[in-house]
């Protein structure tokens, strides 16, 4: 059956990982997807190895685990953004596609000519998404944005690691690049939601995304618990501010994660575990009593936990609907039973590269795969088909082209 956004073309003038990220999924979704790449370099993350996937001869062909997260399903067209000739191919795709993807400094675009305002005048009904560290507005707009530096700012590493005054203690970052990610998801969002709008007005947009705005956002709890009481969540390591039990234990052998979300939880929890005086304090009978008298609480639970191992207390726990689970390391994961089951892994075949493994899109549809099934391409593989097929351009035209460095 026909992808959802099948009709949608995007140019992704986007690198790293958020706006690449937002670009996948549109073309996991069916949209038709061109990257625009710098001829001989790319995307930075094509270096960002090893590992690099391989061909068969054993070559680098500049494919990076890192760029092949990313790029799943897009055409990767080269071309000189310095060179005149090179903007004005750039104009001609943007005047033919339906989304724009950037992620340049607060106006760098404008002196190519490739500014909101310069593809609106070509192009009224486009969908501009800029995805910056700081916003197009604002004190910090011109400040360059990491996402490790907006994990900190965000407040994000405030509440991630163990308290000060325990040992190891101190602030930590998410271990892999959240504010790219979420900032990311949030510019795919409203793109969809742009993309909705302009079917019914015929009116594009222009959205700011900031790794900053997302990283806040994605506080959730943590910041609606300061805006409604006043008080400043801090680190409590794997502990929940307001959910008791709701953290990692150590057994005999390992670590499981147990999340007890009510009392009747509770309750199975504590019968099961041997516990039964504490399933009947009143110290503990409900979440309130339970966040109140943590420091008695959870010391107890410890204990009890470390006389079997892990696996033990996740075969005793789970069919008695105790919320409980391990700790798996990546390689376990991807030999989870759940994680095959829902074909996580998938395997995307390139023509010269041979198979690729990546992970699949998390959403699924009835009506079609939503793993796109074109491997991340090499630097500039589809540059020939989209010149032609896109723009209309001829072999002489694109050789022309090539021999003066445009493309």
């Amino acid at each position: 059956m026909t992808a959802p956004l099948a009709h949608i073309r995007v140019l992704d003038l986007s690198r790293i990982l958020a706006g690449p990220w937002a670009a996948q999924f549109l073309a996991d979704m069916g949209a038709e997807v061109i990257k625009i790449e710098r001829p001989g370099e790319g995307d930075d993350t094509r270096g960002w190895g090893p590992p690099f996937a391989r061909d068969p001869s054993g070559d680098d062909p500049g494919m990076s685990a890192y760029f092949l997260c990313a790029n799943r399903g897009k055409k990767s067209v080269t071309i000189d953004m310095a060179t005149a000739q090179g903007q004005a191919l750039i104009r001609q795709l943007a005047a033919k596609c339906d989304v724009l993807i950037e992620n340049f400094k607060v106006g760098g675009l404008a002196k190519y000519g490739l500014d909101y305002a310069s593809i609106k005048a070509i192009n009224p009904g486009i969908v501009y998404c800029s995805i910056t560290g700081f916003g197009q507005t604002g004190p910090y707009a011109q400040r360059a944005g990491y996402d490790f530096l907006v994990q900190g700012m965000g407040g994000l590493m405030s509440v991630t690691g163990e308290p000060d005054d325990v040992a190891g203690g101190g602030p930590v970052k998410v271990g892999v690049a959240i504010s790219d990610q979420t900032a990311g998801m949030n510019a795919l969002a409203g793109i969809l939601a742009a993309l909705v709008r302009r079917e019914r007005t015929g009116e594009g947009d222009h959205i700011d995304v900031a790794l900053l705005d997302a990283t806040v956002s994605s506080l959730i709890n943590q910041a609606s618990t300061h805006l409604v009481a006043g008080t400043v969540p801090g680190r409590m390591g794997n502990a929940h501010p307001t959910v008791v039990p709701y953290q990692a234990f150590a057994t005999a052998q390992g670590h499981i994660i147990l999340a007890i979300g009510n009392d009747g939880q509770f309750a199975r929890f504590c019968k099961a575990a041997g516990l039964a005086d504490l399933g009947s304090d009143s110290r503990y009978a409900t979440n309130t009593q339970r966040i109140l008298n943590r420091a008695t609480l959870i010391p107890q639970i410890a204990a009890a936990l470390k006389t079997r191992t892990a696996a033990a207390w996740i075969a005793l726990f789970e069919p008695l609907a105790v919320p409980v689970g391990p700790i798996n390391t990546i390689d376990q994961v991807f030999e989870d039973r759940q994680v095959q089951a829902r074909h996580m892994r998938r395997t995307l075949s390139h023509p010269e590269v041979g198979p690729l493994p990546v992970v699949a899109n998390p959403v699924r549809m009835a009506s079609h795969d939503t793993t796109a099934p074109k491997a991340p391409p090499l630097l500039g593989e589809d540059t020939e088909e989209v010149l032609r097929d896109v723009l209309g351009l001829n072999a002489v035209e694109i050789a022309a082209l090539r021999s003066g460095g445009v493309v």
